[in-house]
């Protein structure tokens, strides 16, 4: 095994060091903070593989759904705070957390991971690099001023400190250009741990006159030095990320883990939702074949348009029947019931056609036919939007798959009308989202315009938490969340509901 010289090892360039020769060993995180400039080398399961890097991009997504939906950072902050505690906890070091290490190193190989995912394309480098910034915005800002500041310093930004005969002569300009004023406050100038770099590294400080400039420097504050550390990690991650890209064929040998980069990829459309059927059920409600039509109205788009269909047409080719049943299925109908209400639905057709072309189907979406393997595992499990979005795109005739991606702009929006969407903002704004593939913020879009009265109450009271509100990425959780906000006067007993996918 090659080993660097220890003489050399602080002069290696970073953009390298993800190419190294392997020392397998376990990483030490002295700082909550990470550059992510060197890459991960210890052993770590293809379980924990996969579930870190789902963690992350929950988070990610998550964030990015922020950004679309304009939150200011104070918002995005309180938002996300459930979210990161859940899915990938970051503690600092003066907290004294037992988890410390384990938190860290998720952290690591989590990014490494998605950075493995997100390499192929330039979208997908802007928009990991974009989202990855905004993550350790958040993180920075929350830091610990002392841990953040011991972590800058082990960064070698190339800053030139600002010596305190030098912020003596220029005390009047840099109090006056930052808005300390003179005189009396002054003394804050010489408090302040500043620092000069060239101007071009700090437009937008420039820009916002919260810098002094002489000479082609511009003289920095310590409470402004984010910006430079910000630039610097988006300019440090979209050079690895190049890099990254020239070495993605090497991993086409590893039939492991080639499959779930591949899923990671396609989650960024929309983040998918692992379902449990216990966490999508509501025991309060009525879920009866002669209650379906009732309960329509908290279906998202892409089943609302399969139920219009079925009444209309007393049919649905397979595909169709199979993203229904299974939906049906996760909000609570159980097969006695899920018999009863396809039988009804196909009114054009005998008892004997049913039972011989359709009733089969059914039971082995619920487990209660088929291999061994169907049966334990309780048969299929109802459809994420990632699946719906990239899975069986719907052919003529049929009604399956998500309106927003495989509609027409004027049959979405007839779609839309006619579920009670008519405010030529939302409809707007879905055209944008649509346009952009951001196919799932269209859907929440439409959720929260729909809601928008029930979801200001449920905020006001404390009713669910933000991590409760978080993105609907499955449709399933878009009919438990749609049902329990237009029902809260029968739900105070349960509060506590979570809304996981």
């Amino acid at each position: 095994m090659n080993r660097i010289d220890i003489k050399r090892r602080n002069v290696v360039d970073h953009r390298k060091k993800q190419f190294a020769d392997p020392a397998y060993k376990q990483t030490q995180y002295p700082h909550r903070l990470n550059f992510y400039s060197t890459p991960p080398t210890a052993d770590i399961t293809l379980e924990q593989f996969e579930q870190w890097a789902i963690d992350r991009l929950r988070i990610l997504a998550e964030l990015e759904a922020c950004s679309f939906r304009n939150k200011t950072p104070a918002e995005t902050a309180l938002h996300m705070k459930p979210l990161l505690d859940k899915y990938l906890p970051l503690d600092a070091s003066s907290s004294g957390h037992s988890q410390l290490q384990a938190q860290r190193q998720k952290d690591h190989y989590s990014h490494f991971i998605l950075r493995l995912a997100f390499a192929s394309t330039e979208d997908l480098r802007r928009r990991f690099t974009r989202v990855e910034t905004m993550l350790f915005r958040l993180r920075f800002q929350a830091d610990d001023s002392r841990e953040r500041a011991a972590f800058v310093r082990t960064l070698n930004l190339d800053w030139e400190p600002v010596s305190e005969d030098e912020k003596r002569e220029l005390s009047p300009q840099l109090a006056t250009t930052i808005g300390f004023g003179y005189g009396k406050r002054a003394q804050q100038v010489m408090d302040e741990e500043w620092c000069k770099v060239d101007w071009m590294r700090v437009p937008d400080l420039i820009e916002g006159r919260k810098v002094y400039v002489k000479a082609g420097k511009a003289y920095v504050p310590g409470r402004e030095q984010q910006s430079m550390v910000l630039n610097a990690f988006t300019k440090r991650l979209e050079q690895a990320l190049e890099l990254t890209a020239r070495a993605l064929p090497r991993l086409d040998e590893d039939d492991r883990l080639t499959p779930i980069l591949n899923h990671l990829s396609k989650n960024f459309i929309a983040p998918d939702s692992s379902y449990t059927g216990s966490g999508m059920a509501i025991e309060s409600a009525e879920i009866s074949a002669r209650n379906i039509d009732n309960l329509s109205q908290h279906f998202p788009m892409c089943m609302n348009h399969l139920h219009r269909s079925l009444r209309r047409d007393a049919h649905l080719k397979h595909f169709g029947r199979l993203q229904y049943t299974l939906f049906l299925k996760g909000i609570g109908l159980n097969l006695e019931e899920a018999l009863v209400f396809w039988r009804s639905s196909f009114n054009k057709i005998t008892d004997d056609t049913f039972n011989k072309e359709y009733r089969y189907n059914v039971r082995h979406s619920y487990g209660d036919v088929g291999g061994d393997s169907n049966r334990r595992s309780g048969g299929y499990s109802p459809y994420s939007c990632q699946k719906i979005l990239t899975e069986h795109a719907p052919g003529p005739g049929e009604a399956h798959g998500c309106p927003y991606r495989h509609f027409s702009l004027e049959n979405l929006t007839t779609l839309l009308r006619a579920s009670g969407v008519t405010d030529r903002a939302v409809l707007q704004g879905v055209k944008e989202d649509t346009e952009s593939q951001k196919f799932h913020m269209a859907c929440n879009r439409v959720f929260e315009h729909l809601h928008k009265t029930e979801l200001k109450r449920a905020k006001d009271e404390g009713v669910m938490t933000a991590a409760q509100l978080e993105t609907i990425v499955h449709p399933n959780e878009y009919f438990k969340r749609s049902y329990l906000l237009k029902n809260m006067n029968k739900q105070k007993q349960q509060v506590d509901v979570k809304m996981e996918g």
